[in-house]
C-alpha cells in the first residue's frame, strides 16, 4: 500500500509482516547515469544507515542483495528498484533513495515504511446446544432434499415420455410414407 506525506514529501509504504515490498525511485538516466545509487535507513536527522548499493551502470542486468533487501537499476529508464522481502517489525522506519557522486548527494525519494502484523481471528467455542433431531441434517433440509429428489425423478420421466412420443410419431411417419410408395407401385404395376 502507498500513501504520500505532502508536506514532507515523504511516500508511505505499507507491508504485511513476512510480506515484500517494492519501491520504485525515478531519477534522470542522462544526468545521474553515473552516480553510485543506494537504500539507506535514516537512523536520525543527518545519518544514513547504508543497506545496499546498486550495481554500476555498465552492469544493470545484477541485482545486488544484503539480507532480504536487494536493488535493481535500470538505467535506460531511470528507475531504481528496492524490494524488500520478509517483512520484519525491525524493518519498518523511514528510509531513503540516494545517488552519491563526488561527494555530492541527492536524494531520489524518503519512503517511510510500516510494517503490518496480520491479525488473527480467535474462534470462541460454542457452548453445546440441545438439538430435538437426532439427524444431522435439519428437517428443513430433509424436506429439501426430498423436494429436489422428486424434482428430478419428475424431470426425468416427462423427458422419457417425450422421448416415447417423439419416436413413436416418427415411426408412425416412416410407416405411412413406406405405405404410400408400396401403394403407388402397386398402382404403377396394374395399369
Amino acid at each position: 500500500l502507498l500513501a504520500s506525506c505532502a508536506a514532507e514529501n515523504i511516500t508511505l509504504v505499507y507491508g504485511m509482516e513476512g510480506g515484500t515490498i517494492s519501491v520504485n525511485c525515478t531519477y534522470n538516466p542522462w544526468q545521474q547515469r553515473w552516480r553510485e545509487k543506494s537504500w539507506c535507513k535514516q537512523i536520525d536527522e543527518t545519518k544514513c544507515q547504508h543497506v545496499v548499493s546498486a550495481r554500476r551502470f555498465w552492469l544493470p542486468f545484477l541485482r545486488n542483495r544484503n539480507g532480504t533487501t536487494s536493488i535493481s537499476d535500470n538505467v535506460h529508464d531511470g528507475v531504481l528498484t528496492v524490494t524488500m522481502k520478509r517483512l520484519k517489525k525491525q524493518d519498518a522506519g523511514l528510509y531513503q533513495c540516494k545517488t552519491d557522486y563526488l561527494g555530492e548527494t541527492n536524494i531520489l525519494r524518503k519512503v517511510q515504511v510500516e510494517v503490518l502484523t496480520a491479525v488473527l481471528e480467535t474462534q470462541v467455542p460454542e457452548e453445546p446446544r440441545a438439538a430435538q433431531s437426532i439427524s444431522s441434517i435439519p428437517p428443513e433440509a430433509d424436506f429439501m432434499v426430498f423436494y429436489i429428489l422428486a424434482g428430478l425423478v419428475s424431470t426425468k420421466f416427462v423427458v422419457a415420455v417425450l422421448i416415447f412420443i417423439i419416436s413413436n410419431s416418427r415411426k408412425n411417419r416412416e410407416t405411412e410414407q413406406n405405405n404410400a410408395s408400396l401403394n403407388e407401385q402397386q398402382v404403377l404395376r396394374f395399369p
